[in-house]
């Protein structure tokens, strides 16, 4: 279905955050018979539904909205409207045509995006992306989850574009170049179970892309996909790391040296498994890798990390703190602790509690020397999941503060305090992004232990 089709047609958008609000707009232009509003969330943290977005829908709030989404022919969700949520269950139990703000925008893009998914990783790969394509003189738009709504994009001859599970719950076109960068049991409450997460997760896949580039690194992605074809990034095949003629690590494309693993200033071997995944997606979009790998090489040190994943703050102590506030599953957590294997480390875990079970972190910790502080509302929880480990030492505290303050105190001198929560933000906090302000200031008012 693309926006023209709504032309003539009764319309409800369903959710008011920034995704309804390009929706509204994307879809008055297009002349809907009727088109309304519907937040069945509305809070103290609202934005004002004013101005052309009023003139455009009116905005329905609390039970009335059911409703008015059930007397719509189409109904346009917001990602953040969960699988699992009653309404929507019995919207499809009646027959409604759902659909989202990126299926319509997919339907008139799909050839020429390429499209990021993935458990984890899906926000630095597909940045590391756009940001080698800039590089190597093709000009791209960069947005979807991590930035702007696919609606808001202007035109352009490429797009390289984040999608969340949620996203890609809905389409019906996939990008001309689909990508996977990890799978994983998360937002099981909002799929409804561990297989519906990944069913949605892998509908990215299900309409005929050109290319479909995965992490062949990860087990249960090449479970899930069997013998489809695909590139397998991070194997001897596709774009790999080993050892160069010095003998330390290098990118390849198969056997062909591209730069040392050096180069790339991100730590972890999960970002080793980011670069090798870009640079497939490059090679597959006719990139010459080989040719260009000096340009490259250069393209890839100057590239930032993201704002809150494993972003390291300097303090007078000698202590590196690290932001990890995107870490929300266990899974997540585990590839940041391991980005410090060697080091002396605490970490700060605990955020909303969606019921997830904490037993990997815990085999995965087995024979880990670290501290683990744990905060609310989750923190109790992987505490005890954590107890009886012989070389885990666990603490609790009430807050991220608290947490922070003891983790001064525990940490050895050179150490690393690690805020990967495993957890989501909200409940404790508006957002992630609150929640880092939290630790920063955290950071700055606790008094250094070390000198």
């Amino acid at each position: 279905m693309r926006l023209s089709d709504l032309r003539g047609r009764s319309v409800a958008v369903w959710g008011a955050g920034r995704e309804g609000r390009a929706a509204v707009i994307a879809i008055a232009a297009h002349g809907p018979a009727e088109l309304v509003a519907v937040d069945d969330s509305a809070n103290f943290l609202t934005l004002p539904w004013e101005g052309p977005l009023a003139e455009a829908a009116p905005l329905v709030t609390g039970e009335e909205g059911f409703e008015r989404l059930a007397a719509a022919e189409v109904v346009v969700r917001s990602p953040g409207v969960p699988q699992t949520h009653p309404w929507l269950v019995e919207l499809r139990r009646r027959g409604t045509t759902i659909t989202q703000g990126t299926a319509l925008w997919m339907a008139d893009h799909a050839a020429r995006t390429v499209g990021v998914t993935g458990s984890k990783g899906k926000s630095t790969t597909s940045s590391l992306i756009s940001h080698l394509l800039n590089a190597m003189d093709r000009p791209n738009v960069f947005g979807g989850n991590i930035g702007v709504p696919t609606l808001d994009l202007p035109e352009a001859e490429l797009y390289v574009l984040e999608l969340s599970s949620y996203q890609c719950s809905d389409l019906t076109d996939s990008p001309r170049v689909a990508v996977v960068t990890a799978l994983f049991p998360e937002h099981l409450d909002a799929h409804g179970g561990e297989q519906e997460y990944y069913r949605d997760k892998l509908n990215l896949l299900e309409y005929g892309p050109h290319t479909v580039v995965v992490n062949g690194a990860d087990p249960r992605l090449a479970a899930e996909l069997g013998e489809r074809a695909v590139i397998r990034a991070g194997t001897a095949d596709s774009v790999n790391v080993a050892a160069g003629s010095d003998g330390a690590p290098w990118f390849h494309l198969v056997d062909r040296p591209l730069f040392p693993r050096a180069v790339l200033p991100l730590v972890g071997r999960h970002n080793e498994g980011n670069l090798c995944v870009a640079l497939a997606v490059l090679d597959a979009l006719g990139v010459d890798i080989v040719g260009r790998r000096d340009t490259l090489a250069v393209a890839v040190a100057e590239f930032q990390g993201l704002a809150h994943r494993l972003t390291e703050i300097v303090d007078p102590s000698g202590l590196t703190f690290v932001d990890d506030t995107l870490a929300t599953s266990p899974y997540a957590a585990m590839h940041a602790i391991d980005a410090y294997d060697g080091r002396p480390l605490t970490v700060i875990v605990g955020g909303n509690d969606r019921g997830v079970d904490y037993t990997p972190l815990r085999e995965h910790l087995a024979e880990r020397e670290l501290t683990v502080i744990g905060i609310p509302d989750s923190g109790p929880r992987i505490i005890e999941t954590l107890s009886g480990l012989p070389k885990v030492r666990t603490e609790l505290v009430d807050d991220l503060t608290a947490a922070v303050h003891l983790a001064r105190q525990v940490t050895p001198p050179g150490g690393v305090v690690l805020l990967s929560p495993a957890a989501p933000s909200y409940g404790r906090f508006r957002n992630f992004e609150h929640r880092s302000e939290v630790f920063a200031e955290a950071i700055q008012t606790t008094t250094p232990t070390h000198p």
